[in-house]
Order: C-alpha cells, then sequence, then structure tokens
C-alpha cells in the first residue's frame, strides 16, 4: 500500500542535534546534508509513485528516502552496500534523508533493489506514459534554476556512447552464449546428445580458446547449425518462447543457408547490421563506430544551459536510444520536449545535428539551432549565398555579378534564372558557376536543399567562434557523467540503462547545486573570500 512520507516535517526532541557539540552542529550545518534535505529530500513528489503499489496491505517503505539514497549513491558513484551501510551509519546521509536520530530506521537490501525493479517494470509496460524519474528530473530543475537564477533559454546539446553490462565479444562467442542460452531452455531429457555436450566445459574451451585461426569458420558453422537444432526444440516448448526469438534473430542475422548442403554457414561481415544482436543478454544493444571508437551498448542523449551569465549550468534533458541511432534522429525527437519543459530558444550543437529536419522542427518550436560546423563537404561551386536570392520566394533577383534574370521561378524543388548570353559569355565566375547554357539563353538551377545549406553555413561560419565557445563545455559534463560510472553501466537493456542514466544526470545536477550553495563557482574575475566551506560533494 502506499503512502507518503511526511514524518520528516515533525521535529522530535530525541533528535542527535539536540545534544551535539555546538561546534559539531555549526559543521553539520555548513555541510551537503541540510542543502540536499531541503533542496532535493522535501522537493520529491512521492505521489507518481503510486502507481508502483497496491492499495492494500503494508505500507511502503517511503519512497523519498530510497529515491534520495539513489541520488547520493550516484553523487559518490557507490555500491547499494555502500549506501545502505551509509544510511544506516553516516549522520549526513541520515540528516539528508529527512532523518535525525541515527539508526532509527532499518533499510534491508532488498527493499532497495525491489523499488528499482517496480520503476523498471513500470517503464517498460507502460513506454507512452510519463517516464516517473525523468519527471521528478524536470520538477528538480525547475527548483534548482529557480533557486540559483539559471537562465533556461540559451542550451547545448551533445550525445555520448556507453555500454551496458556485456563483454564485447566476436561472432564465436555470440554464437556460443545464445546457443547455451537456448539449450538451457530445453529441459533435459529433450536434449540430443550433441546439444547435451555443449554444457559441458570442455566444449567451451575447445570452441573458444584452442580454435586457429582457420578453423573458426567451420566451428561458427558448428555453433549455427547446433543453434538452428536447439531452435527445433525450443519451437515446441511454450515457456520458452523469448529463448526462441532470441535464437531466430540471430540465425536470420548471422547465417545462410547453403545451397549445396543445405545446412548454415556464416554471413559476410559486411552483410551484418549494425543493429545486430549484440549479445545474447542485452538484445537492445547495437554497434556503432563514431570516429575511431567502436563501441556496442547505447547513447545518450544530454542537453544543459549555456549562458554565459549563469553562476553555473544545468542539465536540462537526456534520453537513451540504441546507439545506432542518428544524433539528427535523436534532437529531431527531443526539441519539443525540451522547449515544453525549459522554453528553450537557443541551441548549440555541433555538426553531426545538423539536418533539415532538425532546423524545421526547431523553427516550428522557435528554437534557434547554432551549429559550430556542418556535416558533408563544402560546396565546390560558387557559394549560393553570392546570389541575391529571396529569403521568402528563394527567387533569384541578381547574380553574383549583378546582372538581373530575364526570368526566375521556383519549381520541383529548384530555383532557377535564366539569363541572357551576353551576360555569361564572358563572365569570369563561369566555370564556378551553377549556370547551363542553353540556345536561347543560359539558365542557373540551384536545389533547394543547397540554397539552404548555404545560409545555414554562412551563419555558422559568421558566428562559428561563438557557437564553438558555448557549446565546448558539454564535452565537461559527459567527462563527468563517465567518470561516475556512465562509461559501462552495471544493468542491461535499454529500460534499466534510461533509469540509471536518469538517476545520474539528476545526481550531477545536485552536485553542481550543492556545490554553488557551498560557496563555489566564483566569478573568474572575482578574488575567493575567506571563509567559505570547502564543498564536500562536487
Amino acid at each position: 500500500m502506499f503512502r507518503a512520507n511526511a514524518g520528516h516535517t515533525q521535529q522530535s526532541l530525541l533528535e542527535s542535534t539536540q545534544w551535539m557539540n555546538p561546534k559539531i552542529r555549526e559543521k553539520l550545518y555548513k555541510s551537503w546534508a541540510p542543502i540536499f534535505y531541503e533542496q532535493v529530500f522535501c522537493k520529491i513528489d512521492e505521489d507518481p509513485f503510486a502507481v508502483l503499489y497496491g492499495t492494500t496491505g503494508k505500507p511502503n517503505f517511503p519512497v523519498n528516502i530510497m529515491l534520495s539514497l539513489e541520488y547520493i549513491k550516484h553523487m559518490k558513484d557507490c555500491s547499494d552496500l555502500e549506501i545502505i551501510d551509509d544510511f544506516h551509519f553516516d549522520y549526513l546521509v541520515n540528516y539528508a534523508t529527512g532523518q535525525r536520530t541515527l539508526g532509527e530506521i532499518n533499510l534491508a537490501e532488498r527493499t532497495l533493489y525491489y523499488f528499482r525493479e517496480r520503476v523498471y517494470r513500470y517503464c517498460r509496460e507502460n513506454p507512452g506514459k510519463d517516464d516517473l524519474l525523468f519527471g521528478q528530473f524536470i520538477g528538480l530543475l525547475h527548483s534548482f534554476a529557480g533557486k540559483a537564477g539559471i537562465a533556461l533559454g540559451e542550451q547545448r546539446v551533445d550525445t555520448t556512447l556507453f555500454m551496458s553490462n556485456i563483454k564485447k565479444a566476436g561472432r564465436m562467442a555470440l554464437a556460443y552464449d545464445v546457443l547455451i542460452k537456448a539449450v538451457n531452455a530445453i529441459p533435459e531429457n529433450e536434449r540430443s546428445e550433441t546439444l547435451a555436450k555443449a554444457l559441458d566445459p570442455d566444449f567451451r574451451t575447445n570452441v573458444l580458446y584452442r580454435a586457429k585461426a582457420q578453423e573458426c569458420d567451420t566451428k561458427l558453422a558448428i555453433l549455427l547449425n547446433l543453434c538452428q537444432e536447439a531452435l527445433s526444440l525450443l519451437t515446441s516448448i511454450p515457456a520458452s518462447a523469448s529463448e526462441a526469438k532470441l535464437v531466430t534473430r540471430f540465425l536470420a542475422e548471422q547465417a545462410v543457408v547453403d545451397a549445396e548442403s543445405g545446412n548454415l554457414m556464416q554471413k559476410s561481415r559486411k552483410d551484418i547490421s549494425p543493429s545486430s544482436l549484440q549479445s545474447a543478454h542485452d538484445e537492445d544493444a547495437t554497434f556503432r563506430r563514431k570516429g575511431n571508437v567502436t563501441q556496442s551498448g547505447y547513447v545518450l542523449e544530454i542537453a544543459e544551459t549555456c549562458d554565459q551569465a549563469n553562476p553555473f549550468q544545468l542539465l536540462t534533458d537526456y534520453t537513451v536510444a540504441p546507439n545506432n541511432t542518428s544524433d539528427v534522429a535523436i534532437l529531431e525527437s527531443r526539441l519539443e520536449t525540451i522547449h515544453t519543459n525549459t522554453g528553450c530558444t537557443d541551441m548549440y550543437a555541433d555538426g553531426g545535428f545538423h539536418s533539415v529536419g532538425v532546423h524545421r522542427i526547431a523553427e516550428e518550436n522557435g528554437i534557434e539551432v547554432h551549429l559550430t560546423n556542418m556535416t558533408g563537404k563544402a560546396p565546390t561551386k560558387i557559394a549560393t549565398t553570392e546570389f541575391d536570392i529571396d529569403e521568402a520566394s528563394n527567387v533569384i533577383t541578381r547574380c553574383p555579378k549583378g546582372h538581373i534574370p530575364t526570368r526566375a521561378g521556383v519549381s520541383k524543388g529548384q530555383t532557377s534564372a535564366h539569363f541572357p548570353h551576353t551576360a555569361c559569355d564572358n563572365c569570369e565566375l563561369r566555370d564556378q558557376c551553377y549556370m547551363l547554357q542553353q540556345n536561347k539563353d543560359c539558365v542557373v538551377r540551384i536545389n533547394l536543399k543547397a540554397v539552404h545549406a548555404g545560409r545555414e553555413r554562412a551563419k555558422m561560419q559568421s558566428a562559428q567562434k561563438e557557437n564553438t565557445r558555448k557549446r565546448a563545455g558539454i564535452e565537461g559534463s559527459n567527462s563527468a557523467l563517465k567518470r561516475t560510472g556512465l562509461d559501462k553501466l552495471g544493468v542491461r537493456g535499454i529500460v534499466k540503462s534510461t533509469v540509471v542514466c536518469g538517476l545520474k544526470v539528476t545526481a550531477q545536477n545536485i552536485k553542481r547545486l550543492i556545490k554553488y550553495l557551498q560557496g563555489g563557482y566564483q566569478p573568474k574575475h572575482a578574488q575567493p573570500t575567506q571563509g567559505i566551506p570547502m564543498p564536500i560533494l562536487g
């Protein structure tokens, strides 16, 4: 049964602060704990979490305590066991979570696990509904912004790759893992002799570690055919539907039927999609190559404020997607949400986010996108901005040398203009121009996408230094998240990865607010003030 926790608002005569030495009490009040209690714990809205519990039975362990412990765990980058010990024996953690007497409440390890499992299950079963943790993130964001005077209009965005709790494995190891998962799902009395041998430790050693380079293709084919044999048995076992689905997907992505023998053989590596199965234990993970980095897992998008007048910057948005999702597709799906939640008016991004779709959606939501560069090759012909092209109609009104067209218009995604031969025959820009010579005149035809890209390139180049300066800081946020465990999460699957990323992103905002309220983030031109306590967390 769900019950909100309001007991922390009532003062008790047994509070540990009542008998503390005054100097120790003063240190307590200058620590991070009171800030966390007032600005985080007291601002957590427990009511949305009522959907995780029934209406009868024993009341739930307080949601605001468990959620606060999750935030503190990711602030400290510690384990569940360590944060539970801190809750039992660290008075700062007790104070931050509304407890005033050390050891007053016992928290079982399983209670924290069950809470996360309820959140995971709700997110998985209700993908169209509001994310419980994202709602808390936005609520705390607005509270922090109001407290510190953070302007949310100017923001920057970036993506970073990360792995879930899987190993980077080759095709042989992946095939073996799929096979073992399938064989374990088959009742022992229904396994064939060859499938039963796959569970022998010597089988794994011989296949994965004693295979010579020239034998790999043969042994991979053996594993593929064993998977096919296992699948034929799994299809008749209703309780093994998930394993059958896994094997079916794996074989469709990795194998083809040999025309001569009828047996399965491996596909060529170039025929395998980046969205193919990367781990038998995480079906959502995908493969991506970004620059010189290759990774199997997911991509995290984050946005944060970048107004130079802000005393510090806050993260304003996050989402997790399979890592083969393009930056463009991610930003297109998030712009409306970012504008709705924060009122963003200016978004700074690198060239990987450039697309007509991004600019269109941004314009629909009143957001101006500022790019540090643009993807694709620069035009080899004269820049389209050298032509006078009407902004509203896209009609060419004058060429770079000042000639006025005899007629001009827009049709079939192109803007075109006709010029007399006398204007083009001796023009010094003739070899760089879009002009094509015809019998009656010369015609210039420019694709409207090139016109739009030319305008964006000119705008970007005129403000490149400013755009780069405002966007660069988000790399530090990515680095901070990686240092607190983002690089490889301890969970699997996109739902669990999203939940953990949400906790880590929220924890970053909490750390920044605590640091600010403890006297950090002094202006660069200001001298440090004597007597300001150093922040414990941040």
